[in-house]
């Protein structure tokens, strides 16, 4: 049985442009006394794709869980990727309390409670808080702001405080501040030193614990748009489906475009007239069909399209009034190859670490715990 006391700390959107914005002394402590590697993403760069592969230690083709959301062809349309029935791997919770260890999530989004549910012993989103925890925290703000994160920090601290039956924390914050701001804007950089003191008051608080910290991706601002499903449409070869894997309840942030896309065919023999009308697209990098783009990305085949596209670092896709828009100044999101460049920190870890070589990517992060 684990006994040291572990905090696991999913940062969204906290890519290493973010972590090289601000002094933040508390996380580059933990890096420089620690453990610190800059490891890739999981592809798609979406929350759900890599939250869950952090939570599994796991690639989505053993887990499952391969976007925010899925054709569901019986009803012909898309449907969130939010259900804990979906994720086929035990996730970490489950492996620690087989342990008999108490476990926590704490997050902003409650997307990440539909999943992690099971094997709880608290659990609570922000955005969605109860009463009894308004009552002794105080009002979180709403999830499209930069307070919600640090109610949530704040309440990670009284936890370890309070809370020793709590072995494991998982906390989980919103990147709609990395949505709205570049690394070098003030509010920006508000943002991450603020977290940077909460957790260094997390540290302070639980001296005998363990502190285990990556993203899900980075973030990237986009110039560009396109609705592939239009696109095939004006031209005389009609999609059955695209899908944004982005596409999930939180559209402020992203308008639910994705730097990648999956296409299902109405007709196989449609593919080469749609890869030759993809080509013609600006920012259309690679198109790859379904057995391609599983074996290079470690999904699962039966749950993306038979095509998956992907855009160059300043392209989205998504569903829109138009075939394509110029996107706005300020907007920034991910989902794309570019946006998978993250920290991975562990910090006070007093028994024995994988190999370095082993700790490749985010996921890589809790694969050995509990195990």
């Amino acid at each position: 049985m684990r006994e040291q006391r572990t905090v696991i700390a999913m940062m969204d959107g906290f890519g290493m442009e973010y972590y090289h914005s601000a002094p933040l002394p508390n996380i580059k402590g933990m890096a420089e006394k620690g453990f610190f590697k800059e490891v890739t993403g999981v592809f798609p760069s979406v929350t759900n794709v890599n939250n869950v592969s952090i939570a599994c230690g796991a690639w989505p083709a053993q887990h499952g869980i391969v976007a925010n959301s899925y054709f569901d062809r019986e009803s012909g349309s898309a449907q969130y990727m939010n259900a804990s029935n979906m994720i086929d791997v035990p996730t970490v919770f489950e492996h620690a309390k087989k342990q008999g260890v108490g476990t926590a999530l704490l997050t902003s989004k409650r997307k990440s409670l539909e999943l992690f549910h099971k094997h709880l012993d608290f659990g609570v989103a922000a955005e969605d808080a109860p009463v009894e925890m308004i009552e002794k925290y105080g009002e979180p703000a709403g999830i499209y702001s930069r307070e919600i994160n640090y109610w949530l920090w704040s309440v990670a601290v009284d936890l370890l405080k309070t809370r020793p039956d709590l072995g494991l924390i998982y906390v989980h914050i919103t990147d709609y501040p990395m949505h709205a701001w570049a690394e070098s804007a003030p509010e920006s950089i508000e943002h991450v030193s603020r977290l940077d003191e909460l957790i260094g008051e997390a540290i302070a608080v639980a001296p005998d614990a363990a502190f285990y910290l990556t993203a899900d991706h980075a973030m990237n601002k986009k110039l560009q748009c396109w609705d592939l499903d239009k696109v095939c449409e004006a031209r005389g070869v009609p999609l059955e489906f695209a899908l944004s894997p982005e596409r999930d309840y939180y559209i402020k942030h992203h308008r639910n475009f994705t730097g990648c896309a999956w296409l299902w065919l109405k007709d196989p023999s449609d593919e080469e007239a749609v890869r030759n009308i993809l080509k013609e697209l600006d920012g259309v990098e690679e198109i790859l069909n379904r057995e391609e783009a599983a074996e290079r990305f470690h999904l699962r085949a039966d749950r993306i399209g038979d095509l998956t596209v992907t855009g160059d670092k300043d392209t989205m896709f998504g569903e829109m009034d138009s075939e394509y828009e110029t996107l706005a100044e300020d907007y920034r999101a991910h989902g794309s190859l570019y946006e998978m460049d993250l920290p991975l920190i562990i910090y006070n870890e007093q028994g024995e670490l994988p190999p370095e070589e082993e700790l490749l990517a985010n996921k890589d992060l809790t694969r050995w715990l509990y195990r």
